[in-house]
């Protein structure tokens, strides 16, 4: 798939809460076909500490004002420049980078989206893309409290939205895989991203059931083309690197559940 390096314009800069930013950038020129799961690498600057590009997943593409979404939490100085960003000024990317969610195979199938912290993120472009493709979605999203569910009003555009809440503050209390919702239903494709001991409990409830389930993994990728091997990570295939070979992994290809 063809990679693009372009200087994309802030149109918007919204601060979520204090960990995370929603960031609008609009593209000069068409923007190019992506898909679910994909992530650009952003291009850091006035950060003389900074030297290499941040992996960031595409959190919505909307094609008809070309506008690319991200959503950002800030874990160090990088992220907190990218950040700062005010409208009108530009941000360099290159995308799009790695592989994408498998869509279904059967109109009917029942879906399920799982998401914690920033691992929501590549979940919004999956909901919109499947319910463009006519499928109906479930998204269940977690946190430590209320304030750190992102997007919910965006979310619920796309599909039914079910919460949990460490603390009890929204939706059920506990982590996503002991919401009701997993014990009540049954589903035919488990799709998700965030934290790995999260991922690992969703991947091991879906190998339970025997269902199908890919989730995407978030292992540091500093150049996105397999060249500096920080993101190497353990299959049944050998090492391979996540950038290139993923982000997205069917969890019968991980070591996961050995």
């Amino acid at each position: 798939m063809k990679k693009f390096m372009l200087d994309l314009i802030v149109t918007k800069n919204e601060t979520l809460n204090d960990q995370y930013s929603l960031l609008i950038l609009k593209s000069p020129e068409k923007l190019p076909e992506m898909f679910p799961g994909q992530f650009a690498e952003v291009r850091v600057d006035n950060s003389p500490t900074t030297f290499l590009r941040r992996p960031i997943s595409i959190n919505y593409i909307d094609y008809e004002t070309n506008e690319l979404w991200l959503l950002i939490q800030i874990v160090g100085e990088g992220t907190l420049k990218m950040c700062q960003v005010k409208v009108g000024e530009t941000l360099n990317l290159l995308f799009p980078l790695g592989n994408s969610f498998s869509l279904p195979n059967q109109k009917n199938a029942k879906l399920l989206l799982i998401g914690g912290g920033v691992g929501i993120a590549p979940l919004l472009f999956l909901g919109a893309y499947l319910k463009d493709k006519d499928f109906e979605c479930n998204f269940l999203l977690g946190g430590r409290s209320k304030d750190n569910l992102l997007q919910l009003r965006e979310f619920e555009q796309f599909g039914n939205v079910f919460t949990t809440t460490e603390d009890g503050s929204h939706g059920e209390r506990g982590f996503v895989t002991q919401h009701s919702l997993l014990k009540d239903s049954n589903f035919d494709y488990i799709y998700t991203c965030g934290p790995t001991p999260m991922m690992k409990a969703v991947a091991s409830y879906a190998a339970k059931t025997n269902t199908f389930c890919e989730v995407s993994l978030e292992n540091t990728m500093a150049c996105g083309f397999g060249a500096c091997l920080c993101c190497v990570t353990d299959t049944t295939e050998g090492h391979v690197c996540v950038c290139t070979e993923g982000p997205v992994f069917n969890i019968t290809k991980l070591k996961w559940q050995i």
